[in-house]
């Protein structure tokens, strides 16, 4: 019983963030934004709220709805969205 409870416990633990993990970046689609930089996004399934200190960059494109974007974040805050090339979302 003893060692079935420590695997549940140690499946769990890896399923969870570290805890310190502040820094986040990762890379999707635009699914969805409001009209202006601050309110809800949705990249890649993940809904966001960015607020007006994030960092908008759009070196490869516009940021519209289906493009390609990297997101980096900090404690869970939104610091920069930059558009990338497309094949960094295949």
């Amino acid at each position: 019983m003893k060692h079935l409870l420590f695997v549940c416990l140690s499946a769990l633990a890896l399923t969870l963030p570290a805890v310190g993990q502040a820094d986040d970046s990762f890379k999707g689609k635009v699914e969805s934004r409001p009209a202006d930089k601050v309110g809800e996004w949705v990249i890649d399934g993940r809904k966001l709220d960015v607020t007006a200190a994030a960092e908008l960059e759009e070196k490869a494109g516009p940021m519209v709805a289906g493009a390609c974007v990297e997101v980096e974040m900090d404690d869970g805050i939104v610091e920069e969205i930059e558009t990338v090339d497309m094949d960094k979302c295949q």
